[in-house]
């Protein structure tokens, strides 16, 4: 078996693309959408950075995936545009008609351009005063889980992965949205409030960046996991410490600077993804 194979996801994915390159008959993950081709150790990254010209204007989704441990047993997921379609500060600013000024902290904080417990401070401060219900339409109204999230968890813990969400936002998302989508843990931050409306206060300590390293680390240990067999996703430079560290990270839909840095991108395709990187075919797929 080859040391990597080069995954190749996204419609209208066809082996024959990448002929020139040499490498021998695809592996069909998935027919018109994903497949795999054997290389050996010394041509992996020329082998990655020639695919990337062939396929140049297509959406396709090209990584490198060691084939080693390649099926994760455990999953850390990040939670606000990863698992789902919305960042919910930015969701609960609109209902206090603050969202411009506050999604602007939140994009900056995302691309590394600021401290991130200092950005969440600041814009859960902003937010004093408003009503205790404005959380639960904003869940209702605003959050949906994003494509191919429950096929995600659902297929990876049949096949005995452990799922964790962990995120920086906050619990009272975090446990409804893992229930939803079927983690098996989830930890987030607490907003605090007085009954009645919240305080402009986050609990302590901040879950940030080393916090979701943390949970990484505390959880392959508990699992007598080597990192190789950990996956971690998101979008965000504070889940950059948790996706350098995996055996397999991915930035997904990512700010610049985390999609440069991660060891796998997926930029034009749904959650299944992650699926399709480790191996998995669609008859392999749960359909949840």
């Amino acid at each position: 078996m080859s040391a990597f194979v080069l995954n190749v996801i996204g419609d209208g994915a066809d082996p024959e693309l990448f002929a020139p390159l040499g490498l021998g008959r695809g592996n069909i993950l998935s027919p018109g959408r994903a497949f795999d081709l054997p290389l050996t150790r010394d041509d992996a990254k020329p082998a990655l950075a020639e695919a990337r010209v062939l396929a140049e204007g297509l959406k396709l989704d090209i990584n490198l995936v060691a084939t080693d441990k390649r099926r994760k047993k455990l999953l850390v997921a990040d939670m606000d545009s990863t698992i789902i379609n919305v960042e919910c500060l930015d969701e609960l600013a609109d209902m206090a008609g603050l969202k411009p000024k506050i999604a602007a902290i939140t994009e900056r904080a995302m691309r590394g351009e600021l401290e991130f417990e200092a950005a969440l401070r600041e814009r859960v401060g902003m937010l004093k005063g408003l009503p205790l219900s404005a959380l639960e339409r904003t869940y209702a109204e605003r959050v949906r889980l994003n494509p191919g999230a429950k096929n995600l968890i659902a297929t990876m813990r049949q096949n005995g992965a452990h799922t964790m969400l962990v995120s920086g936002g906050f619990g009272f998302f975090t446990s409804r949205v893992a229930k939803a989508a079927g983690f098996h843990a989830e930890r987030g931050n607490t907003l605090l409030d007085d009954g009645k409306v919240l305080t402009g206060q986050v609990g302590q300590p901040i879950l940030g960046r080393e916090a979701k390293l943390q949970a990484l680390e505390e959880a392959a240990a508990r699992l007598k996991l080597d990192h190789a067999e950990t996956l971690a996703v998101g979008d965000g430079a504070n889940d950059l410490a948790m996706i350098q560290r995996a055996g397999l990270g991915v930035a997904y839909h990512a700010k610049p600077l985390v999609a440069a840095s991660a060891g796998a991108a997926i930029n034009h395709n749904n959650l299944t993804a992650l699926l399709y990187l480790q191996g998995y075919t669609d008859d392999e797929i749960v359909k949840a």
